[in-house]
């Protein structure tokens, strides 16, 4: 008899675990995935095209509240864990939910999810949210550029859409954003490579994704979403923490497989954290895994135009998902504000709309800042009308795109830039060296 399982995910892990361990697998039967993290998302079927043989109705996906009665109404006898950035605490009070429910739970690594390219593979990953991969994976990225080598990135799935049409997408250009509907969470990755002249894959399918990035590069970078860990086998693994948010890398699965892994971890924001929490970072590098290289860094922002926050009453908008599922209170525009004299920030949480006012409310954490949430076009818009209701003099951006592209604020918008500046020795071009 097959074992019945359901896939707890955000549309991401959950798909590949499925693509590698339990698609076409004859021991069980997949009755189900279940959704959290991403707005609207549920409702949808993993489609026929991607659920092989085994599911020629495609798999349904339900919201995660559902969980227990899916589990009792087909007698599912096991859950599989498969999302990321959620604290150790949380995994196991959903454990604990399965197990009272009547189903085994259980969490794949990367031995039975990971799959080998024929191309040196380096990820970039992190302890959390927000901590700074994005910078990293550019620089990364960019110095195999300069020394001659093809170099394409591989980002971690962000399927928000039609999945059918999702498989495997390339992205070299600005109308390949338009073309594949990006929403704000993917042009934030997708953008900053394509201004460097990084073609970028992304999609559903990673086997299929590998094998199409293969045929064009000498070297893959692994792009890494949220705290998760890679779904290749890595040759070289660089892993970010975040003493701004210290003992998070040893509290929150899967970060801490992630810092337990790394051949290479970056201590990333040391200009702006406090001496006893990057010590804290370290002390627990030095426990869990002593034999890392440890590199220090900063990511130091930039401005056009500091002259037009000096006495200004700015609005502060932020990356969604750092502000959001990443528990972080501010990024690079709240820095820029303080920075650059800003004469008050104003208070975005009165004048939000729809899905912005319920991330609030879902996000008690939040104060002021707006977070530049945009997982489809109705949310996109929602996002527009709120800044527009807003009375301020200008607005500050540290999303890492030119959101005017997506949306058409009526005041002016100042974007904060902000790229990784490693600190001492060692540094990324010691450790990379050896892949020319």
């Amino acid at each position: 008899m097959k074992i019945k399982t359901i896939i707890m995910g955000a549309a991401g892990r959950d798909f590949h675990v499925f693509n590698t361990y339990f698609r076409d697998n004859e021991l069980y039967e997949v009755v189900a995935f279940t959704a959290t993290q991403i707005p609207n998302i549920e409702g949808r079927k993993y489609p026929a095209i991607l659920a092989g043989k085994l599911y020629p109705e495609g798999i349904p996906i339900y919201t995660e509240d559902m969980l227990v009665d899916l589990i009792k109404e087909h007698n599912v006898q096991q859950v599989v864990f498969a999302y990321s950035d959620i604290s150790h605490e949380d995994v196991m009070h959903k454990a604990s939910t399965a197990l009272a429910a009547g189903a085994d739970f259980r969490l794949m690594g990367p031995k039975n999810t990971s799959i080998k390219s024929s191309k040196p593979v380096i990820s970039v990953c992190a302890t959390r949210t927000g901590v700074g991969k994005s910078q990293t994976t550019r620089a990364v990225c960019k110095y195999f550029k300069q020394n001659g080598k093809k170099v394409v990135a591989i980002r971690h799935p962000m399927p928000y859409g039609d999945l059918s049409k999702q498989v495997c997408q390339r992205f070299a250009t600005y109308e390949d954003l338009d073309l594949h509907q990006c929403t704000i969470e993917e042009r934030e990755e997708y953008e900053p490579h394509i201004d460097n002249g990084i073609v970028v894959y992304a999609g559903v399918d990673y086997e299929v994704i590998l094998r199409e990035a293969e045929k064009e590069a000498d070297v893959i970078i692994w792009d890494g979403g949220n705290n998760d860990f890679p779904f290749y086998h890595t040759d070289l693994s660089i892993v970010l923490a975040d003493p701004l948010r210290p003992g998070h890398e040893v509290l929150y699965h899967p970060g801490e497989t992630n810092l337990k892994m790394a051949d290479v971890i970056i201590i990333n924001k040391i200009d702006s954290a406090n001496p006893a929490d990057i010590n804290i970072v370290r002390q627990n590098i030095e426990k869990v895994n002593p034999t890392a290289q440890v590199i220090e860094a900063a990511s130091p922002i930039s401005v056009k135009q500091p002259d037009m926050i000096k006495g200004k009453r700015v609005l502060i908008i932020e990356d969604g998902p750092t502000l959001t599922h990443g528990g972080m209170g501010f990024g690079a525009a709240f820095v820029a504000a303080k920075k650059f004299g800003a004469a008050a920030i104003v208070d975005a949480k009165p004048y939000a709309v729809g899905s912005i006012k319920e991330t609030y409310e879902k996000y008690p954490h939040l104060d002021k800042i707006l977070p530049a949430m945009g997982y489809g076009k109705e949310q996109m818009k929602e996002l527009e009308e709120t800044i527009n209701r807003i009375d301020c003099d200008v607005v500050l951006s540290g999303t890492p795109i030119d959101i005017t592209r997506v949306i058409k604020p009526n005041k002016p918008i100042i974007r904060i830039k902000y790229e990784l500046q490693e600190i001492g020795q060692p540094d990324l071009k010691s450790v990379l060296a050896k892949f020319l």
